[in-house]
């Protein structure tokens, strides 16, 4: 199981850091290949802090310490060129269609990086929460919409019902219904959006379980949920709100899902079953003509 990797680690947890802790991560983050060469008195130098900052940045993301995170940048960095080195050797060819192959291909290499920083312990308790929920309401705004209303819909399929409302205020408003023994699943790529925001709030002051699919620490979102099912994500905290990748969120989604599934057992199958059965009758039409 891949460990994640400094940078990964740096992304998900910049926005919620000290401030001048901040400033040593960002170094890090904008020139690995250079920081790699410096000790922690001259990357504490070049971001204007104590060398005991550049320690405590360093174990607030799971280090011991500065070498430690500076072994596991180089082989990051190592790792990174085998990559590109393995993309270049795919030859995607040139045009839109080699530039899209050539996504595809980057994008595969790192696909494995997305459950690096999540919790084992988080993600069973999400699992059990589901399973067991009363009603399950998924919530989520602007780019992160359709993956709300996908995910309720894999989710009926599944067996699990799930309801989802596109409209915010709508969302506020099925929040607050809920009951202590109901679960409130929140996506929200940055954590910041306040739309999602208030329905969790909603959620919590109903006494519901509140989870969080997101990608950064110590944000608003993960201060309101009881489980935070944290994904590695596809860019940087600034990136993450201007350009937004939703690949991770879609990935791991379907993933759950399967678990979910699988954990409901016979009537998990019953649920599938039907779902065929409801497929093969809006198929037949169109295979006949």
């Amino acid at each position: 199981m891949p460990t994640a990797m400094p940078t990964v680690r740096i992304a998900t947890a910049l926005p919620g850091m000290q401030r001048s802790e901040r400033r040593a991560a960002e170094i890090i983050a904008a020139d690995p290949e250079s920081v790699v060469e410096l000790t922690a008195q001259e990357l504490a130098d070049r971001a204007g802090v104590a060398r005991s900052t550049v320690v405590r940045m360093c174990q607030s993301l799971g280090y011991r310490g500065y070498p430690q995170l500076r072994v596991a940048l180089a082989g990051e960095l190592a790792l990174a060129g085998e990559i590109a080195q393995r993309t270049e050797d795919a030859d995607p060819g040139a045009g839109a269609l080699g530039r899209i192959r050539a996504e595809i291909v980057a994008l595969a290499q790192v696909l494995p990086q997305i459950a690096s920083v999540l919790s084992e312990p988080e993600v069973d308790s999400a699992v059990d929460s589901i399973v067991a929920a009363g009603r399950i309401l998924v919530v989520a705004s602007g780019l992160s919409g359709p993956l709300a209303m996908d995910l309720a819909m894999r989710l009926t399929a599944a067996g699990r019902p799930a309801e989802t409302l596109a409209d915010p205020i709508g969302q506020q408003i099925a929040a607050r219904g809920l009951r202590a023994e109901d679960v409130c699943l929140v996506i929200s790529g940055s954590g910041a959006n306040e739309a999602s925001l208030r329905a969790a709030a909603q959620a919590n002051e109903a006494g519901a379980r509140v989870i969080a699919v997101t990608s950064f620490r110590n944000t608003p979102l993960t201060r309101l949920a009881a489980i935070t099912l944290l994904l590695a994500p596809a860019a940087s905290f600034r990136q993450e709100l201007e350009h937004t990748s939703r690949v991770p969120h879609v990935v791991f989604l379907e993933a759950l899902v399967e678990t979910i599934g699988t954990r409901l057992g016979a009537a998990g199958e019953r649920a599938r079953s039907r779902v065929l059965d409801v497929l093969a009758e809006n198929l037949g039409d169109e295979a006949g003509r």
